[in-house]
């Protein structure tokens, strides 16, 4: 994939306050901001119109939380910025204690109500399926219509601001695994590395995979049920906020991103055990091999 030129502007001058965030060839500006900055945005023009905007929470257990938004600009040109004060004074109950906003408008000011409508559905959906943060919208939002040209337009906004996203910190489109992303030239040169390990024991059959923030455990493994009396809190408390995700027979639903491989491994074998001697490949060589493989070739 190309390399991409981005352009940040640390607002407050500091790496942890409002940033503002564009993209060569991209007509689209975006901004991070913290929730106890929003009371410094009020002279910024962009966040006066009409855009998307994404609120996020750590949420208390599980996965972090996300709402996606959209704002239309109002006779008092308060868009974007008039509904994030409403979200700061006014919280939607699950996110009261939501701590930043990503903010995405446009340079030209051209989304009408139906392009917000389409490109909220749109967002919605693949932070859905890419299943890391859990969507607080309760209800799809709606689609609307657009035209084929629109669209494909539209389309082209989503695609450099999913880079973005990223970028910010928030990896809300990115699919846990490797065999979750669209079969796309792009998606197949950034997952060309990508090595899948298993773990076989009597009737454990897991199978996972290294992401940039963790480890995942893929759908449709089978681990123990039931954890052994000497496992360690953090993976008894993964077993607990997945319990949705495992059936009654011990086989996952979905997949699950652990913090690391030897969480993960622990996750399968409900007790505690070396991640990187633990998982394999399907030819017998252990991650700790892999790695040392990939550190000999740097």
């Amino acid at each position: 994939m190309a390399g991409k030129n981005m352009n940040y502007f640390l607002m407050d001058g500091i790496p942890n306050g409002r940033i503002k965030c564009t993209l060569a060839n991209w007509t689209g500006v975006a901004y991070k901001i913290p929730r106890f900055k929003l009371v410094d945005c009020k002279s910024i023009d962009y966040l006066r119109q009409s855009g998307v905007y994404f609120l996020f929470s750590k949420g208390v257990y599980g996965k972090p939380l996300v709402y996606i938004g959209q704002a239309g600009t109002r006779k008092n040109r308060e868009g974007i910025l008039n509904r994030l004060k409403e979200h700061h004074a006014y919280p939607k109950q699950g996110l009261e204690d939501w701590y930043e906003a990503i903010a995405f408008t446009t340079s030209n000011n051209i989304f009408g109500a139906t392009e917000i409508s389409w490109l909220e559905n749109r967002f919605f959906a693949l932070a859905s399926s890419a299943n890391r943060y859990e969507a607080k919208n309760g209800n799809e939002p709606n689609a609307g219509n657009v035209t084929e040209e629109k669209e494909s337009e539209l389309k082209e906004y989503i695609d450099y601001a999913k880079i973005v996203m990223g970028v910010l910190g928030h990896l809300v489109f990115e699919p846990l695994s490797a065999s979750a992303a669209p079969a796309t030239t792009i998606m197949e040169e950034q997952t060309a590395a990508v090595i899948d390990l298993e773990i076989k024991q009597g009737h454990i059959a897991a199978f996972g995979q290294r992401a940039s923030d963790g480890f995942v455990v893929l759908k449709g493994s089978k681990i123990k049920v039931g954890v052994a009396p000497s496992c360690p809190k953090n993976v008894k408390r993964q077993r607990e906020v997945n319990a949705s995700s495992v059936d009654a027979n011990g086989v996952l639903t979905e997949d699950i991103l652990l913090n690391s491989a030897s969480e993960a491994a622990g996750f399968v074998v409900g007790g505690s055990i070396s991640g990187i001697q633990a998982w394999k490949t399907a030819d017998g060589k252990t991650l700790k091999e892999v790695e040392a493989n990939e550190a000999s070739e740097l």
